[in-house]
């Protein structure tokens, strides 16, 4: 009978010898890919989005020796990607995306753009030729590690099987970092024999707190100048906005989050804290207003893109600025800061906002009243991935009265992140409603995530904001000085002819077309009250 090791490595040769192998299986034999999964099962990775190719096959069949690793398939990479991306910012740890070779990360890269920007925790195994086969330049061949280094992340070719448990270790300490590392796995090194060895834990480094920092910002804020705090990253978690509303009460600030936060607390009895506008010159409006500018977890404010007459940057040299953490760091130094200053260790009531009426629309749909409703019905604990983008405006000014939940937003401007990161949310937070407010021209992006809504059974309601055009682009056009929207500008923002509740039953989400406030009450109701993924196209006026 042929040896159980040898045939599933058929496809290469081995480099041990008949002696080293039969010391190998009394120690516990595995294969790469079996020591790859095992040590990320051990390191805490529970989810596993997947769009597997023939070079990941090992990887796959190795999920089921590890049983804690659940397997979520996605039928397109960004799904993957973006799905992970929710994922993390939700559970706060990493999930694994696994991806063909070097043209599957590609169609993932748009995601892990946006997850760059919010400094998620992110593993991505991708599968490599066969090192033996690399050579002769296959038809799918990429430079992966290309690929990779635009993330700015960590990365790493396996370059032994027997390192696969240390690449793994290495990975997720440096994922928990806020960043997504990518581990790049040849097919052959997937298949070898290993001795199963535990990797050592790959201590994540912590980054040593900036004390001049704190000092120059404590500095600034005492100084009685007009002076604003900047929240972005975990310095909007609920503890974070906290922390700032303290430093508010004691030095009279005001404080703005970044205009597209990856992670926001929102509702009543939270802080009052609006997001600094994407409109370049009402931004530009708001932050002249300041002499002195402190970012906790935010980078510098610019504007999206260049707009002539208009600077890049929304800070002027005028204005005397300090730059705390970003990232994972933010947190830490915002309570430093708080600590510095001496603050009460609660804010003031006056501080946070309370309980209002929100107006309840009737008749045909416009932006504000979709805004309006969703603020007033969403439950209490809802995560809400705003995709909106032109419709959803008005929604943060409503969502200040809305029962306590948390928002996510497009954080690298890459569309068609809303679906994918409400599918990943709701694996992380099972027993939260998730609702992902849509653009539509942004959903068709990565509509194939509500076949994984289906399939997983996952609790999304995803509001479809149907204009039938991509209005975002108009608005932009308008903001380089087009006067006129002539037939081709007219022709490459038409959507029309999509049929949303078709599409989505298609893949399997039942779903309704609404197209007054009244109807759009009643189906938000019910899906609300219901389990399992809804859609509910909302016919724009």
């Amino acid at each position: 009978m042929a040896d159980p090791v040898a045939r599933r490595n058929e496809t290469a040769p081995l480099e041990a010898s008949n002696k080293d192998l039969q010391t190998i299986k009394a120690e516990r034999t595995m294969i790469g890919a079996e020591l790859l999964m095992e040590t990320a099962a051990e390191r805490g990775v529970e989810v596993c989005f997947a769009n597997p190719g023939t070079t990941e096959m090992p990887m796959v069949e190795a999920l089921d020796g590890a049983p804690k690793i659940r397997p979520i398939l996605c039928l397109f990479e960004g799904v993957c990607t973006g799905a992970a991306d929710g994922y993390g910012r939700m559970a706060e740890k990493p999930a694994m995306a696994l991806l063909h070779l070097g043209p599957g990360l590609a169609n993932g890269l748009c995601n892990l753009h946006n997850a760059r920007r919010a400094h998620t925790p992110m593993l991505v195994v991708v599968g490599e030729h066969a090192t033996w086969h690399r050579p002769y330049d296959p038809p799918l061949a990429m430079d992966i590690e290309a690929l990779a280094g635009t993330l700015n992340g960590w990365r790493r070719t396996t370059s032994r099987a027997q390192n696969l448990g240390v690449d793994v270790s290495d990975a997720l300490a440096a994922a928990r970092r806020g960043q997504v590392a990518t581990l790049i796995v040849p097919f052959d090194l997937q298949t070898k024999p290993v001795v199963a060895q535990p990797a050592p834990e790959a201590p994540s480094p912590s980054k040593a707190v900036d004390e001049q920092a704190i000092t120059n910002a404590a500095r600034l804020l005492k100084r009685g100048k007009k002076a604003v705090i900047i929240l972005g990253g975990r310095s909007l978690s609920r503890e974070g906005q906290m922390k700032a509303a303290c430093i508010q009460a004691a030095c009279g600030c005001d404080l703005i989050a970044e205009t597209f936060p990856a992670r926001m607390e929102r509702g009543v009895g939270m802080p009052h804290i609006d997001r600094i506008p994407y409109v370049p010159a009402v931004a530009q409006n708001l932050l002249d207003s300041y002499e002195a500018v402190v970012l906790a977890g935010a980078p510098a404010p610019v504007t999206f893109f260049g707009y002539k007459d208009t600077p890049p940057s929304l800070l002027s040299a005028a204005q005397e600025v300090v730059a705390l953490g970003e990232g994972p760091d933010a947190l830490a130094e915002l309570g430093r800061l708080a600590e510095a200053l001496g603050t009460p260790s609660a804010p003031p009531k006056e501080l946070l906002t309370r309980a209002g009426e929100i107006p309840t629309p009737t008749g045909a749909l416009t932006r504000d009243k979709v805004c309006a409703l969703l603020a007033a019905m969403q439950p209490e604990g809802a995560v809400v991935m705003d995709e909106g983008n032109t419709t959803s405006q008005s929604y943060h000014y409503f969502a200040t009265l809305a029962k306590p939940f948390t928002l996510l937003t497009l954080t690298g401007g890459a569309i068609g992140q809303g679906a994918p990161c409400a599918t990943g949310a709701a694996v992380a937070c099972p027993g939260r409603k998730v609702i992902d407010f849509q653009a539509d021209g942004s959903a068709l992006y990565t509509v194939q995530a509500l076949w994984t809504q289906a399939k997983e059974k996952l609790d999304v309601v995803t509001l479809i904001c149907s204009n039938q055009s991509y209005d975002i682009l108009k608005f932009e056009a308008s903001q380089l000085g087009t006067r006129q929207l002539g037939p081709t500008v007219k022709r490459l923002t038409d959507l029309s002819g999509v049929d949303w509740v078709k599409l989505a039953e298609g893949l399997g989400v039942p779903s309704v077309a609404v197209a007054t406030a009244e109807e759009l009450s009643s189906e938000l109701s019910q899906a609300l009250a219901e389990k399992g993924p809804r859609l509910i196209e909302m016919e724009l006026s």
